[in-house]
């Protein structure tokens, strides 16, 4: 009896003694950014979370507080209770210590952060080494964790005016669940060769399959979510730039603090946590693992907490005889954020979840992520390798399209990812029946602003056009597509201005001289309209607009009936070029005589020969079994072109000579914001008449109240400058946009605000000469800024524009501009 009385009362004394063990984790309330090395105590003990903010902790005594205490925040007490098993502690920052908040500024650490600077270029496999060569696997996951997703059936109510709730079941969890237990939601994979010299590097991809393609989407085998090198400064996360810790200007940006030394492959190194200065930045958080010998980088963790919640891990391998880390694998991930904006991968919306708080989700796509795993294998270093790179980067061999699935299974049979061997027939089959293929086909040719039609391209543009002088202009058009002829094209459009009652036309037969290049010899013939002193950069590419807003504006316009032959080509690296000679007969539309050496000419013939260059320096260029392709488009962006006449040559009335420049700088951020400059120049000199002069882009009607001046916005045009009210033979202009996230109101109601400015400066040496239109010079220079509330609802919005500066007008209201936007996003 008194062994089972000892018994019962051991069990009891464990059973009030017993503990219960919790994991928990330190967050920002406002950022949601985890608090690194947060201070914990509990019981007399003293304890500190890891680099991302977490801990695990046994609980036996609910009563007593964890006491949490943070630099630059207030203290915090917090209390267990016997349920719990996990905790998401939300710190407040205490404004009167945060700014003074100076932490991690170790001389020992910052000692190590210099080597590492010091000797990046000891360090780094492209200065140490002559030349490399390796291949890569590389998989490319969208799926979910199943255990994450709830298979409750939840009950929806829904509230109906004037009529009984409507109870409806949702079963949405249950078949989302049962789903990516059988298969991952999306995958594709790649096999590439990776080669280094002294020349530069060149990726080539061997093979490569995407679910539910034939052909693979050319334009993601470049996708680069990730910087391959640690080194590498800006450090790119998610295409967007970002200053590397371990840079001079990184010092400025990052607090380091020594956490730990160990040893990696008999190497001695130390752990390294950096965060921001600034708490609350999105910037880059990690950890780097530096060769205590080398100053190299052996290991490291980057984290990105904001719009999207991204993690990066790269692991390397010693090699002593060139006492050289190498890359050995890299991991990358992305999940939803603190944020309610939609990422889109792959031509399909969706939606990444954040991983602070692992409760079962309601919301199925909210557990949804993506995942990148690359790893090198068959390394040679300091091999002889050559090849051809003039400015391409990636080059995918054509045999490597159609690879059998024994191929494949190499490079998994390690894995025991069950889910991967269903999900290429469930895609490909869902794929086929929806004709998902054929969609991104059309997709893509949409874009570029046509519609296929068997062998034929229907020009979307020449359909249904509206101007003040045409009326309705009817038309149809297009060119001859690849299915009908690799080599040969034909293109061309007819047209009829209801309101003028006059016929236009074009034809355009085209022969591809060399194929690599792209090189097109051209043949054109034109009799149609355009406008008044319009610049147009012949390089531009072409995308489409479900509608051109200016012109519908635009009275003043010029006939011209025009032949031309030209050749473009992209034989020089990294740029698009345009060469043409051209004769055109020029006939205004409007009251005009240019008078010009004692002549008066009401209509006249020009010939001219025009070379156009778009120099892209900083994008890198795919090249494809069937075209090239710009797959990482990078500012920014220079477009030069110039224009000289042909004295005596056909014919040919006056001798001048136009040179134009531009270039264009956008700057993406992290948080889905973005920054965009324009600067555009231009010089015409010689007998330049109206036609061929500069107006810079008007936007605004004649007339006299704002409200009757309402029309539909621009692009880069000036809102509050005047049709006809300013030409210039020379001038220069500057237009400044910063671009702010959505904001989300309800009911697809997602405005997207953006803030403008915009200014030029001009000159007109001979305006005498130039009767029938009156027009001011623009030597003081034009002002003009606002604020653009774009997609507020389906693509619409609104755009509010105020003039000032010297050409400031002297009614208020003749300096505002309130327009129409409309965006149309294709989804593609």
């Amino acid at each position: 009896m008194r062994y089972i009385t000892l018994l019962t009362f051991l069990f009891l004394s464990t059973f009030c003694i017993a503990q219960n063990k919790i994991k928990g984790q330190i967050i920002d309330i406002d950022s949601r950014v985890p608090l690194s090395f947060c201070k914990i105590e509990y019981l007399d003990k003293t304890f500190t979370t890891n680099w991302e903010g977490k801990f695990n902790l046994d609980i036996s005594a609910y009563d007593k507080p964890l006491i949490i205490t943070y630099k630059g925040y207030h203290r915090k007490s917090v209390y267990i209770s016997k349920n719990e098993q996990f905790v998401v502690v939300k710190m407040t920052i205490d404004l009167d210590t945060y700014k003074k908040v100076e932490i991690y500024t170790d001389n020992t650490v910052n000692k190590i952060v210099r080597n590492v600077i010091k000797n990046k270029k000891n360090n780094q496999p492209e200065n140490i080494l002559g030349s490399f060569q390796y291949k890569n696997y590389e998989n490319i996951l969208i799926t979910a964790n199943p255990d994450s997703i709830s298979s409750k059936i939840d009950t929806i109510r829904k509230k109906r005016l004037f009529r009984k709730t409507k109870i409806k079941l949702d079963s949405s969890n249950y078949k989302f669940k049962k789903i990516v237990e059988k298969y991952h939601l999306y995958q594709t994979e790649k096999v590439n060769q990776i080669q280094y010299n002294k020349n530069g590097q060149k990726e080539t991809i061997l093979a490569s399959r995407m679910a539910g393609f034939k052909e693979p989407l050319y334009e993601y085998l470049g996708l680069n979510l990730v910087s391959y090198s640690v080194y590498e400064n800006p450090f790119e996360i998610l295409e967007t730039p970002l200053q590397n810790p371990i840079s001079n200007y990184g010092r400025r940006l990052y607090n380091f603090y020594l956490v730990d030394s160990l040893t990696i492959q008999d190497r001695k190194t130390y752990k390294i946590f950096f965060q921001p200065k600034k708490l609350q930045s999105s910037r880059l958080r990690g950890l780097l693992y530096v060769d205590a010998e080398t100053f190299a980088i052996a290991k490291a963790y980057y984290r990105i907490y904001g719009v999207v919640n991204i993690n990066a891990d790269y692991t390397f391998d010693y090699y002593k005889k060139e006492k050289l880390w190498f890359p050995k694998k890299r991991k990358f991930t992305v999940l939803k954020g603190n944020n309610v904006d939609d990422i889109k991968i792959l031509g399909r919306t969706i939606e990444f979840s954040s991983a602070l708080e692992p409760d079962q989700n309601s919301n199925t796509t909210d557990q949804i992520y993506l995942t990148i795993e690359s790893t090198p294998f068959d390394i040679e270093l300091n091999k002889n390798v050559t090849f051809k790179n003039k400015g391409i980067k990636i080059e995918i061999s054509k045999d490597g399209i159609d690879k059998p699935e024994k191929y494949w299974a190499e490079f998994v049979k390690d894995s025991i990812d069950i889910r991967r061997i269903g999900t290429y027939n469930a895609i490909d089959s869902l794929s086929k029946s929806r004709k998902i293929e054929k969609k991104v086909y059309v997709g893509k040719k949409v874009l570029n602003g046509y519609y296929p039609i068997s062998y034929f391209d229907l020009d979307l543009r020449s359909i249904v056009k509206y101007n003040n002088f045409e009326g309705f202009r009817l038309g149809f058009g297009g060119v001859t597509n690849e299915k009908l002829s690799e080599r040969y094209r034909i293109g061309g459009y007819g047209a009829y201005g209801l309101k003028d009652k006059e016929f236009k036309y074009n034809f355009t037969p085209s022969y591809l001289l060399h194929r690599s290049s792209e090189t097109w010899i051209n043949a054109s013939y034109t009799d149609d309209l355009d406008e008044t002193s319009k610049t147009t950069f012949a390089t531009d590419s072409r995308r489409f607009k479900i509608y051109d807003p200016r012109p519908i504006n635009i009275s003043t316009f010029y006939a011209h009936k025009t032949a031309s032959i030209f050749i473009e080509s992209n034989y020089l690296r990294n740029s698009n070029t345009y060469l043409s000679i051209f004769r055109s007969e020029i006939i205004p539309q409007f009251d005009y005589t240019f008078i010009n050496k004692e002549n008066a000419y009401t209509q006249y013939n020009i010939t001219a020969v025009q070379l156009a260059i778009q120099w892209n320096p900083f994008s890198n260029y795919m090249l494809t079994p069937k075209t090239r392709i710009e797959y990482e488009k990078r500012h920014p962006k220079f477009s030069f072109q110039v224009t000289q006449t042909l004295p005596d040559v056909i014919g040919n009335d006056f001798n001048f000579t136009k040179i134009d420049f531009k270039t264009f700088y956008e700057i993406p951020f992290i948080s889905g914001q973005k920054s965009a400059l324009l600067f555009q120049t231009g010089i015409a000199f010689g007998d330049v008449p109206l036609t061929h002069l500069y107006s810079l882009q008007p936007n605004n009607l004649n007339r006299d109240a704002l409200l009757q001046r309402i029309t539909f916005a621009g692009k880069d045009s000036f809102e509050t400058m005047y049709f006809n009210e300013f030409f210039s033979d020379k001038y220069v202009s500057l237009q400044l946009k910063h671009t702010f996230n959505k904001i989300r109101l309800g009911y697809r109601i997602n405005p997207e605000f953006s803030i403008a400015t915009r200014m030029a400066w001009g000159e007109i040496n001979k305006s005498n000469s130039h009767i029938g239109l009156n027009f001011k010079s623009l030597e003081e220079g034009f002002f003009e800024s606002g604020i653009e509330c774009n997609k507020i609802y389906r693509g619409l919005g609104a755009t509010v524009f105020y003039r000032y500066g010297p050409n400031q007008l002297p009614v208020f209201e003749d300096n505002l501009s309130l327009k129409i936007s409309y965006f149309l996003d294709l989804g593609i």
